[in-house]
């Protein structure tokens, strides 16, 4: 919940009798009009950083996290690089004095501690796992921000392309394991789930009572999906869990149905999962014809 507390708030300034105005405003002017909301917002959370980006005109960001500035990891990756970036310290905290701070409620546990005990403003913001839950926080973060209309015409282009997807779902069933991991494969109630369902896929792994399963090569032979949906870090980064996702009579079985997505913007659900969506709708379809 937002605390009460505000880092570096001003003193008043002295004024001048009967004018109403500040000392520092000249004679018959007034005061430059002020944004509602916050004006110096601090993001220590990858997922924040992205809502915040939405939000916020650059000049009232205080600074996003260096994440942010990854076109892996973010979005809004070019609006990022018009910020300054932080690592997410006390430190941090302490020397940019935001009048507010976003923080995901699994990260930065000793920034967002100490916040609590000093009583500074903080937003702690749950991560969305799906498209109702990426409703509820956009305008949970908007309105924080003194920003509901802006929060809301986000939500309103989400809602229309997921409007689009749905009226022109495939005609095939497409059903779909994302397999690496270690044999890990994302079910029912992870942001990967509700991506693919938007986009028209059916995961196979959807019917599990976890959020998380796990299959062998023998079990995911047996499942036997249409496609194989790799998370990009995976062909990139050697170890076990990539020999296991690249088993060679996985990749023979499957060597024109595997399709690519990328991981890192998969794990926040922020109102461009709908355009996430529509990319891997267009990957399913191609692996269909066999990648012509």
């Amino acid at each position: 919940m937002l605390g009460s507390g505000l880092l570096g708030a001003a003193s008043p300034g002295s004024g001048l009798p009967g004018s109403g105005l500040p000392s520092s405003t000249p004679l018959g002017s007034t005061p430059a009009a002020t944004a509602p909301g916050p004006q110096h917002v601090m993001s220590l959370s990858m997922c924040t950083d992205d809502l915040l980006l939405e939000l916020l005109p650059p000049q009232r960001i205080a600074s996003v996290t260096y994440y942010s500035r990854d076109p892996s990891n973010s979005y809004q990756w070019p609006q990022a690089a018009k910020v300054p970036v932080n690592s997410g310290t006390v430190e941090e905290i302490l020397a940019e004095k935001p009048d507010l701070v976003l923080a995901g409620t699994y990260t930065t546990p000793a920034a967002r501690s100490l916040l609590k005990k000093m009583r500074l403003p903080l937003l702690e913001v749950p991560p969305a796992a799906d498209f109702n839950e990426i409703r509820a926080v956009t305008r949970q973060v908007a309105h924080a921000l003194g920003r509901d209309e802006v929060g809301e015409a986000l939500i309103a282009k989400m809602d229309s392309t997921l409007e689009e997807l749905a009226a022109s779902r495939p005609p095939q069933s497409i059903r779909v394991a994302a397999w690496g991991e270690g044999g890990a494969i994302p079910g029912r109630g992870t942001m990967f789930d509700s991506i693919l369902r938007a986009a028209g896929g059916i995961n196979i792994a959807a019917s599990m009572d976890s959020a998380y399963t796990s299959f062998d090569v023998e079990q995911l032979l047996m499942a036997h999906p249409d496609i194989l949906a790799y998370a990009s870090h995976l062909t990139d980064t050697p170890g076990r869990n990539t020999d296991l996702a690249l088993h060679p009579l996985i990749l023979k079985l499957y060597a024109r149905r595997r399709v690519t997505y990328p991981s890192a913007l998969y794990s926040c659900g922020v109102v461009e999962s709908a355009d996430a969506a529509v990319a891997l709708r267009a990957s399913l379809l191609q692996a269909m014809r066999g990648g012509s």
